[in-house]
């Protein structure tokens, strides 16, 4: 909880190491509008809640900037002999830098000659030794086994790269720029305000403690949010928990929801917020309960949920550091209300350090 709460400090000092009056600087990092520039397709290798780290950026990179992004678990990406193009970009995320696959991967792309990007929390580690470019995200000592901060971190750097990326290769104008950036400050305090309405989501979970599956559906960008959500609550509550693209839920996974099953719907995107309430009405009508995480303003939502959960607007490509947001706490007042240790769950380590 301490760590949860730890979030709007560390997005702020995340996005405060790489922006400075009022544009975003990467020489830090090493990647200059000239080297962004000729880069022609990004790798993003990562495992566990970094992968989802990945996913998001995917959307997020490739919507801004137009530039091809694929994301790969790094456990899959090692044995797969991946096509690599010269000029590609592989960034490597990580919290402790010395994640065996994560680090098995980085050394693949580098025996081929492609450059590298490490996404890392801890300062000296593997991988940050060993990438040709870093970039520190400013999370602070993680205790807790589950991520919570170090995810957020990541993933204001994802959005920072993104940006910079389409500004260099003139996918963006420069009013698209300083909006998008202005925006990006804002994340810190409505993080604080998503923390101020916790007790809500702590009555709601107490009524979930003993749920035996647990299942969470999004499209576009709320999909990869939904990934994150499932993961808190498989990995600190024990509960069965799975994330789905709400599109491919009648493609066999509809066939789960039985009476009382909890099904959690994100909805903050916009142009899909109609297909998810459809969505929504379809697992309703074969009996499950549902929870709405959305946006304020979104009210109708309500005609179709049994319980909502609402997030400050933001940009449609920052929603998923407000959204997570719910999701964590979700976890953690599951897990509390059944007796467990939310900071050290069973059978995992913090550094995932052996294949």
């Amino acid at each position: 909880m301490k760590e949860i709460h730890e979030q709007p400090r560390a997005v702020q000092d995340t996005i405060h190491s790489a922006v400075h009056e009022g544009k975003i600087d990467l020489s830090e990092v090493g990647l200059t509008d000239e080297v962004i520039q000729g880069i022609s397709e990004v790798h993003i290798v990562a495992c566990g809640s970094a992968y989802h780290v990945g996913v998001a950026t995917q959307y997020v990179m490739e919507d801004l900037a137009r530039i091809p992004v694929r994301v790969d678990l790094a456990s899959e990406f090692r044995y797969r002999r991946p096509l690599l193009d010269k000029d590609a970009l592989v960034i490597i995320v990580s919290q402790s830098g010395e994640t065996a696959d994560s680090l098995a991967a980085l050394r693949e792309a580098k025996s081929r000659g492609i450059r590298t990007l490490g996404i890392v929390n801890v300062v000296g580690s593997s991988i940050a030794r060993e990438a040709d470019n870093v970039f520190y995200t400013l999370a602070g000592p993680e205790i807790a086994v589950a991520t919570t901060k170090a995810y957020s971190t990541q993933l204001v750097a994802g959005y920072m790269l993104s940006i910079q990326f389409a500004k260099a290769r003139g996918t963006i104008d420069d009013a698209q720029y300083t909006a998008l950036i202005e925006e990006l400050q804002t994340l810190p305090d409505k993080i604080k305000r998503v923390l101020d309405d916790k007790e809500r989501i702590q009555w709601f979970a107490a009524k979930f403690a003993n749920a035996h599956d647990i299942f969470f559906i999004g499209r576009g960008l709320d999909y990869a949010i939904s990934l994150e959500g499932s993961l808190k609550m498989k990995e600190i509550s024990y509960i069965h928990s799975e994330a789905y693209a709400a599109g491919e839920l009648k493609h066999g996974t509809i066939s789960l929801i039985e009476d009382g099953t909890l099904v959690i719907g994100v909805l903050t995107q916009e142009e899909l917020y109609e297909k998810m309430i459809s969505n929504m009405v379809e697992v309703g009508s074969r009996g499950a309960y549902l929870m709405g995480l959305t946006n304020y303003g979104n009210y109708n939502v309500e005609d179709t949920v049994d319980f909502t959960v609402y997030i400050p607007k933001t940009d449609r490509h920052f929603a998923t550091s407000l959204a997570v947001v719910p999701l964590q706490l979700m976890g953690y007042y599951v897990s509390v209300a059944r007796g467990l240790d939310v900071d050290k769950p069973r059978n995992l380590a913090k550094s995932v350090t052996v294949e």
